[in-house]
């Protein structure tokens, strides 16, 4: 019997099954982290881009969530000054991937598919993956993205709405209802609004635009809004479900995907034509 969606998303919620180890991605030449589960071949992966000024600690949560249950998860820390080069970013989340699919990952010789790779990103960090995904796109010398996923996403220079139409894989949007740093009328549904591909936008509830980092960062006197639980348990069980659905095949979690959830309705909804 198939699990209801609010089942689903309980066992998202929490830690999958899987030990997690995490590494330095400074070791093979990039700053950065990598979270993975302790063995596996073959596995799904994505890059993470943090958002404006913030450090790759912001997430450790988020992306150790996402290795137990899994999913080789990575953060370039690179571009963290207060004039970022977005372009950059994008460009190193992607030579990201390009390294853990390419270097021996964890004592028992982990590995990556590089037919299951994602992109993810918070704050101009989301916008950065989208940029990220259209350069993948237009170059068929790099692997395919297969899904892209953010959480109150920013515009870039150049702006991520123009790139977002270059992007056919499917895209999942988190806009934060009381975001005052990038309000989701012009970020996140401007960017869902421009998806070439298949696209969902959620709004969530009772959520800052800095509400899905962790712990305290100087930059929180300077950026509205503050970590908040509920959105890092939101982000982590539909970022878990929509990139297990994506990059895996499975279609055990398509019905929490495809259902309104509490604190977290579906705004948009698309699936272009053929």
């Amino acid at each position: 019997m198939a699990s209801k969606p609010k089942q689903l998303l309980a066992e998202l919620s929490h830690p999958g099954p899987h030990e997690v180890l995490r590494g330095n991605l400074a070791l093979v030449g990039l700053p950065g982290v990598v979270f993975t589960p302790r063995s596996g071949l073959g596995l799904p992966a994505i890059a993470f881009g943090h958002g404006w000024l913030q450090p790759t600690g912001s997430y450790r949560h988020l992306l150790r969530h996402l290795a137990s249950w899994g999913i080789v998860a990575a953060a370039p820390a690179t571009q963290r000054g207060p004039l970022p080069s977005h372009r950059l970013l994008a460009g190193d989340l992607l030579t990201t991937l390009d390294l853990i699919t390419t270097v021996r990952l964890g004592p028992d010789g982990i590995s990556v598919d590089p037919a299951k790779l994602g992109l993810a990103g918070h704050s101009t960090g989301g916008g950065s993956a989208v940029l990220a995904a259209a350069q993948a796109a237009e170059n068929d010398e790099r692997p395919e993205i297969r899904a892209v996923a953010t959480i109150a996403p920013a515009q870039t220079l150049p702006p991520a709405t123009v790139s977002a139409r270059s992007v056919s894989a499917p895209g999942l949007h988190l806009a934060a209802g009381e975001d005052l740093v990038a309000p989701p009328v012009g970020h996140a549904e401007a960017i869902a609004d421009a998806w070439g591909g298949p696209v969902q936008l959620r709004t969530l509830g009772k959520s800052s635009h800095l509400g899905v980092t962790e712990g305290r960062h100087w930059s929180q006197l300077l950026l509205h809004g503050k970590p908040h639980r509920g959105t890092q348990q939101l982000t982590r069980a539909l970022f878990t479900a929509f990139f297990l659905t994506h990059l895996t095949g499975t279609t055990k979690y398509r019905p929490l995907l495809d259902a309104d959830v509490k604190r977290a309705p579906i705004e948009v909804q698309d699936e272009p034509a053929a």
